[in-house]
């Protein structure tokens, strides 16, 4: 390219904005490995922390969302948005990016628009099937829309969407690992059939309700499970565990550090509808129970899972539901040949490989018109 490459990459508060930037932050190094790429988030967030973590430098503003319960704190929100307007400003004249991506999340916001009035290009990432509100709001400003879903056109200009899918770990594709290597990891034995249940990082109190409801059926089950509670409720449920027998074949942890291991021992996945996770699911072919968050912008999470129930790709228990249905619907499910077959074919389908690839390049194009 001749000039140094600089790209600004704004946006987080979850692990699904921050993996798909991460991934296409590695994706521009790929292709230029001296690029200048600098992370933008906001402060208290998870992104301050995983992105360092991952290699990349990261400045933080202190913007967050409005309170929709108590009003009078949202005179302190204003004046954060102020500030983090004309920190966002600071931090793009010091830099001088060729072009900007918003993955979402509050941070996106002001860095974003301050781009695209001082004339650098800008491309928005939106992993979810329904748009979030800071991306629906940039979307007028933005040259390049990347989405994951069809019909996006109901939040986005129809002639600047390009349908790429989310970028994914890395990693969890590129384990070497084989079936039995991945359970033994686990202590499980190959012989059984496993179920993998996952709330995220900190957990879903309903999908650990689910289970903490029925271990007699997870112990008389014939099938093993791996429980990633969330560390936000691992100390109350390893405490309730004590209260019980031991259950062998139940092995239970607060977080999996080797999640790629985990998908590869596990014959049918439970898990939350978050589009990170979905896009995972669907690269890797897994069958998956999907119990979506209803502690969601828009019930976004059940719009992202209807996507796939549509299309026979994967089943769907209503979070209010889950208590009395999600464990026996496993344990069958897992059991059915054909069931786990189809979901696995039906979900494959739906893959979209080199996203973080195909965005880069994007990015790239976008950062050559900016000069």
């Amino acid at each position: 390219m001749g000039e140094q490459l600089r790209i600004v990459i704004s946006g987080g508060g979850t692990g699904g904005h921050i993996f798909p930037a991460v991934s296409i932050a590695n994706a521009i190094k790929n292709r230029f490995p001296d690029a200048k790429i600098l992370f933008v988030g906001a402060l208290g967030r998870m992104e301050m922390q995983r992105v360092p973590a991952a290699g990349y430098e990261i400045k933080g503003l202190p913007i967050c969302g409005f309170d929709r319960k108590n009003m009078l704190k949202n005179v302190v929100v204003l004046y954060k948005i102020w500030k983090s307007q004309r920190m966002a400003r600071k931090i793009i004249k010091e830099f001088k990016p060729m072009a900007a991506v918003g993955v979402g999340g509050y941070a996106s916001g002001p860095t974003l628009n301050t781009c695209a009035k001082m004339g650098i290009p800008c491309l928005i990432q939106e992993q979810n099937s329904y748009a979030g509100v800071t991306n629906k709001l940039l979307a007028k400003k933005a040259q390049r829309i990347c989405v994951a879903y069809d019909g996006m056109e109901r939040f986005f200009p129809a002639d600047r969407i390009m349908k790429t899918g989310n970028p994914v770990r890395q990693a969890l594709l590129d384990t070497k690992m084989t079936k039995e290597e991945a359970l033994g990891s686990f202590g499980l034995k190959p012989e059984h059939r496993t179920i993998l249940i996952v709330g995220g990082s900190l957990g879903a109190r309903t999908v650990n309700e689910s289970v903490l409801q029925h271990l007699d059926l997870v112990e008389q089950s014939g099938v093993q499970f791996i429980w990633q509670t969330g560390k936000y409720y691992n100390a109350a449920i390893m405490e309730q565990l004590k209260a019980h027998r031991e259950i062998p074949n139940l092995k239970v942890t607060d977080f999996i550090s080797d999640m790629g291991a985990a998908y590869k021992a596990a014959d049918l996945v439970i898990s939350r509808a978050g589009a990170s996770s979905i896009s995972e699911f669907c690269l890797i072919g897994k069958p998956v129970i999907l119990v979506p968050s209803p502690n969601v912008a828009e019930d976004h999470q059940t719009k992202n899972a209807m996507a796939l129930v549509e299309k026979d790709a994967a089943l769907y228990v209503k979070d209010a539901d889950a208590p009395e249905q999600l464990l026996k619907l496993a344990v069958k499910t897992v059991k059915d040949d054909k069931a786990l077959a189809r979901l696995g074919e039906n979900i494959k389908k739906l893959a979209l490989p080199d996203s973080a690839d195909i965005i880069a390049q994007e990015v790239i194009k976008l950062a050559r018109k900016g000069r």
